[in-house]
């Protein structure tokens, strides 16, 4: 027993990501819940197909409920912006990724841990309890990015009535709404990311022209010189810099 608890309370931060609305609806019931131990009635098999569904989950559950979109898509545009196609790599990107995003949610993870698996752990609550209060630091996370105009636009669709504070949203509206917040802010420092570089290429472009070298490409030239510039300014630490600050 104690055994699975110590094995519910490893992939307890991960699953509560999953606490949505519509996910948890159908397992609210403790008698038609059948995790592997985790209710008093569980059976073993559904135990197991709940499990295997959530981890399949896990990745959209990155994607939309953390920084990682936001991340992705600025590395993104920068490579396209200094003109190298495939450097860094995409393992490269995403693992740099992977890394600001666990740094940026480990005060979330600090707060899961803190009110919903530490009770747990010591049998104050039971794992749907648990689970329910570890979703709490992860919404609010959420809303802090989220912009009010894209939480009105899901509770509008949702057909909701208007709540008096964003605290009083639920999963279902608070998760896209943030999805949507993050990719315009992802466009929006990759297209100031652009200016620069794309000053470059028309400057180089110009000249290249004018001078009559047709049958060299202008990228040929701009792509050195735009690496150049992004390595003479420290362009990774500033960049670096610039989003982690854009999270505090």
């Amino acid at each position: 027993m104690r055994t699975g608890r110590r094995i519910h309370c490893v992939l307890l931060p991960v699953l509560v990501l999953a606490t949505s609305n519509p996910v948890w609806a159908a397992v609210r019931h403790e008698d038609s819940l059948a995790w592997t131990g985790l209710g008093a009635k569980g059976s073993l098999p559904w135990g197991i197909v709940v499990l295997l569904t959530l981890l399949t989950l896990i990745p959209a559950l990155l994607l939309c409920m953390t920084p990682f979109v936001r991340l992705l898509v600025i590395f993104h545009f920068l490579r396209q912006a200094l003109g190298t196609q495939t450097t860094p790599t995409n393992q490269t990107l995403i693992g740099l990724a992977l890394i600001l995003t666990w740094f940026l949610m480990q005060p979330v993870g600090t707060a899961i841990y803190q009110q919903a698996i530490v009770p747990y752990e010591e049998g104050k609550i039971g794992p749907l309890e648990a689970l329910d209060r570890g979703s709490d630091p992860v919404r609010h996370f959420m809303l802090r990015y989220a912009r009010e105009k894209d939480l009105a636009l899901f509770v509008e669709l949702a057909h909701e009535p208007t709540p008096a504070s964003a605290d009083a949203l639920p999963m279902r509206i608070v998760a896209p709404a943030y999805i949507i917040s993050e990719l315009k802010a992802g466009f929006q420092i990759g297209a100031a990311l652009f200016l620069p570089f794309l000053v470059i290429d028309m400057v180089v472009a110009a000249i290249t022209t004018s001078v009559g070298m047709l049958q060299l490409p202008p990228v040929v030239i701009s792509t050195p010189l735009k690496i150049l510039l992004f390595v003479m300014v420290d362009g990774w630490n500033l960049l670096i810099g610039s989003i982690v600050k854009s999270f505090y």
